[in-house]
């Protein structure tokens, strides 16, 4: 019973918002032109499943923003546990990392296609972007705020530099790591459609991009609650593994 109350107060939220949809859409506020209602889109994304190759969109848009957050992910880790422990270096490098986060994935598109054409490559290298500089903040930030004092007890209490960084290390920077993770993922779906702007004929973004040019407005609402559905299943999945892998957190407070 416990189970089923929790995942009813899970969909309330998403209840609300279908409600206010359609208080919205019946209050006659915008033209019904301008504003289809869920039911329709409803009816837009089953007939694309159906009878489209929207399972093979979504696959692919899938694919890409799962291989940007791994790029992104295996550059991120090493260069933000280095600048978060090493002050100089953090001093030295962190109004270049910001100055570079704060650039707009999509401003970069033309120099994309110009050095990496119009392949997947181009694709997944706007995601890395996106996800290497949003995972590297985390990072640092995050591995700035551990205090060295657990390292110097460790030395203290005869411990090995390999012991000191597999036992205290590692299960310090693990947290840090999966919060990265987490940010990464939601910046590369957020720059899922940007990515597909790089003459996509598949994927989500290239379904919404094709709906817009001919004002199919229920597949374009489709497209983006397709979006948002599978940047929620992840970002789920992901937290569901941190708590697991950090289930000793719980034991240590305790």
């Amino acid at each position: 019973m416990s189970r089923l109350a929790d995942a009813l107060w899970r969909l309330a939220p998403f209840a609300c918002v279908v409600a206010l949809w359609y208080g919205v859409k019946w209050s006659g506020i915008f033209s019904p032109g301008l504003l289809p209602a869920p039911h329709e889109v409803a009816i837009a994304l089953f007939e694309r499943l159906r009878y489209n190759n929207f399972l093979i969109d979504i696959w692919l848009s899938v694919q890409r923003v799962l291989l940007g957050l791994l790029f992104g992910m295996i550059c991120a880790v090493p260069v933000g546990f280095l600048i978060g422990w090493n002050r100089r270096l953090r001093r030295f490098v962190d109004p270049l990392i910001n100055f570079f986060r704060a650039l707009p994935p999509i401003a970069l598109i033309p120099l994309v296609i110009v050095y990496l054409g119009i392949g997947e490559i181009a694709k997944v290298a706007i995601l890395f972007y996106a996800a290497f500089f949003a995972a590297v903040i985390v990072m640092y930030e995050g591995m700035s705020q551990i205090s060295p004092i657990y390292i110097k007890v460790s030395r203290t209490l005869g411990a090995t530099d390999f012991e000191i960084f597999t036992k205290v290390i590692v299960p310090l920077t693990l947290p840090h790591v999966l919060t990265a993770a987490r940010v990464a993922l939601g910046v590369a779906w957020a720059t899922l459609v940007a990515s597909e702007l790089v003459a996509a004929q598949n994927g989500i973004g290239a379904v919404i991009q094709n709906a817009s040019a001919f004002f199919n407005l229920p597949v374009i609402y489709a497209g983006i609650i397709t979006i948002g559905f599978f940047a929620l299943l992840m970002d789920t999945l992901l937290r569901a593994a941190s708590r697991r892998l950090l289930s000793w957190q719980d034991s240590v407070e305790h």
